[in-house]
C-alpha cells in the first residue's frame, strides 16, 4: 500500500492504540508486525510526530496497519463551507426535514430526489431550508442517486447522509477535521441506531447494523472494521473518482472503500463522533432489512473476490475445530493434533517472540478461530445449519452450544437494556435472516463464493520489517 505520507502537516502526529504491545515486535491481539530499532526509536512514549520524511512514512505504515490514532487536537482542518452534504432520499421527506433543520443552514446541501411518489411535499421541504433540489425522474437507487448529487458539488469534500440519519454541524465539522490527512481519502462517524423504546430499540441501540463500535479504526480488508457505511460518510472529492456503482442496490458502500483500498487509500471510522440513524420499529421490516443486507455478498464477490470470505482459516485450523464439532473420540484425537500444528505454525512464524507474548498471540488466534466458527454457523450458514438440525441431533446440541454462547458473550460485552432472553432470540433472528439473505443472493448469482472461506496456507512467510 503506498499514500502520500510525504504531504503529512508538520505536526502531524499519531498515537499508538492501547492495546498495542511495544518491543522488537509491535503486538495487538494475535497480530504481530516486525519494526527495527531505528523505527521504534522514532517513537516517542508511544506517540509519533511525523516531522521528518522518516517519521511521516512510519506514521502512514502505523495508520495503514491500524495499530495508531491520528492526533489532530491543535492542527488546523476544513472549514464547514468547504463541504456540501448530499442527501439521496426517496419517499421521506421528514426525514429531510429533520435532517435540514439539525444542519441549522450551516452547511450546503444538495437533495437528490430518488422518483419520490410525493415530490411536492419534498420540494416545499427543501425551499423552506434553502437547499438545492435535484429530481431523478425514474428510480435508479441511492448510488446513483448519489453520484448524481456529487456532480453538483464543487467543494472540495463531499458528505453523502441519508435522509434517516440525523448528524450535527459540529460532527461534521470534525470529520472534516480528519482530512487534514493527506493519504485519508473517506471517514465516516459511528452511526448509532435510535428508534424510542421497546425491545427491538433496545436491541438495535448497542447491535445496530451499521453500528461498527466504539473503538476508532483505519479499515482493513479481513478485520472487524473492513468498512464504513455510507449512510454518513464524508468523502475527499478528488478521490471519489468513478464514485458507487449504479448496478448495486446494496454493498456499494463496501466496494467504493475497497476501490478505495485497491487504489491505496486510507478510510477511516471515527468512533468518537456520533450520528444517528433512525431503526426501524416493525419487526417484519426489520427483518427483511437485515436479509436485504445479505443479498450484498454475492455481488461483492464478483467484484472483490476473497475479499467477503465470511471466515479466514488455515487447514489446520479449521480441522482442529471441526473436530471438536462433530463430536466422536477419533474427531477429537484429530482435532488434537490439528490444534497442535496450527499452534505451531502461529508460534513458528515469529520465533524471536518473547515466551509470554507467544502464548498471548496463541491464545488470541484461538479466540479468534472460535469466533469466525461460531460467525459461520450461526450467521453465514445458518439456513444450512437450521436445515441440518432438523435433521441431526448432534447438530442440534453444537447449534444450540454456540447460540447460546455467542449470545451470553455479547449480552455481556455489549450491556443491552434488554434481558439476555429477548437478547439472545433477536441476535439469532438477526443473524438467520441475514444468512437467508447471503444464501439468496448467493442462488439469485449462481455462485457460492460469498460463502467460501478463504485459506491460507500451512506455510507462513516471516514478517517483514
Amino acid at each position: 500500500m503506498t499514500t502520500r505520507s510525504d504531504d503529512l502537516l508538520d505536526g502531524f502526529a499519531v498515537r499508538l492504540h492501547d492495546d498495542v504491545e511495544v518491543g522488537d515486535f509491535l503486538r495487538s491481539g494475535s497480530r504481530v508486525v516486525r519494526i527495527s530499532p531505528v523505527a521504534r526509536d522514532l517513537i516517542c512514549d508511544r506517540d509519533l510526530v511525523a516531522d521528518s520524511p522518516a517519521r511521516a512514512g512510519l506514521a502512514s505504515r502505523l495508520l495503514d496497519l491500524d495499530l495508531a490514532d491520528p492526533v489532530l487536537d491543535g492542527l488546523p482542518s476544513p472549514a464547514l463551507d468547504e463541504l456540501t452534504v448530499v442527501v439521496p432520499v426517496r419517499d421521506d421527506h421528514a426525514g429531510v426535514d429533520d435532517l435540514l433543520t439539525g444542519l441549522s443552514g450551516m452547511v450546503r446541501v444538495v437533495v437528490v430526489d430518488d422518483a419520490s411518489r410525493d415530490a411536492g411535499e419534498l420540494v416545499r421541504v427543501v425551499d423552506r431550508h434553502g437547499a438545492r433540489l435535484v429530481r431523478l425522474d425514474h428510480n435508479l437507487g441511492p448510488a446513483a442517486a448519489r453520484n448524481l448529487g456529487s456532480m453538483q458539488v464543487v467543494t472540495p469534500y463531499v458528505a453523502f447522509v441519508d435522509s434517516d440519519v440525523q448528524v450535527s454541524p459540529d460532527a461534521l465539522r470534525r470529520l472534516l477535521r480528519h482530512m487534514v490527512d493527506p493519504g485519508l481519502s473517506a471517514v465516516a462517524p459511528r452511526i448509532r441506531a435510535t428508534g424510542g423504546d421497546g425491545w427491538l430499540a433496545a436491541y438495535e441501540d448497542v447491535s445496530g447494523s451499521l453500528d461498527l463500535g466504539p473503538v476508532p479504526a483505519t479499515t482493513r480488508g479481513w478485520s472487524s472494521v473492513a468498512y464504513v457505511p455510507s449512510a454518513c460518510l464524508v468523502v475527499r472529492m478528488a478521490d471519489l473518482g468513478a464514485g458507487f456503482d449504479t448496478r448495486m442496490r446494496c454493498g456499494e458502500d463496501v466496494d467504493l472503500v475497497w476501490r478505495m483500498h485497491a487504489e491505496g487509500r486510507r478510510v477511516r471510522h471515527a468512533a468518537e463522533i456520533d450520528a444517528r440513524h433512525r431503526s426501524r420499529r416493525s419487526t417484519g421490516r426489520w427483518l427483511g432489512r437485515k436479509a436485504f443486507y445479505g443479498t450484498s455478498a454475492a455481488p461483492l464477490a464478483a467484484r472483490h473476490a476473497d475479499r467477503v470470505a465470511p471466515a479466514v482459516l488455515t487447514p489446520a485450523a479449521a480441522t482442529a475445530v471441526a473436530g471438536v464439532l462433530v463430536q466422536r473420540r477419533w474427531s477429537l484425537a484429530l482435532a488434537t493434533v490439528a490444534a497442535a500444528m496450527a499452534s505451531r505454525r502461529v508460534v513458528s512464524a515469529v520465533p524471536e517472540l518473547p515466551a509470554e507474548q507467544k502464548r498471548a498471540v496463541l491464545v488470541a488466534t484461538g479466540v479468534g478461530v472460535a469466533r469466525q466458527t461460531s460467525g459461520l454457523v450461526l450467521r453465514h450458514w445458518s439456513p444450512a445449519a437450521l436445515v441440518l438440525c432438523l435433521l441431526s441431533g448432534r447438530v442440534r446440541r453444537v447449534v444450540a452450544v454456540l447460540s447460546v454462547a455467542d449470545g451470553l458473550l455479547s449480552y455481556r460485552a455489549l450491556h443491552p437494556r434488554l434481558d439476555p432472553v429477548r437478547f439472545v432470540l433477536a441476535r439469532r433472528a438477526e443473524h438467520l435472516a441475514y444468512g437467508a439473505g447471503v444464501w439468496w443472493g448467493a442462488l439469485r448469482a449462481r455462485s457460492p463464493r460469498c460463502l467460501a472461506p478463504r485459506w491460507l496456507p500451512m506455510t507462513t512467510r516471516r514478517t517483514r520489517r
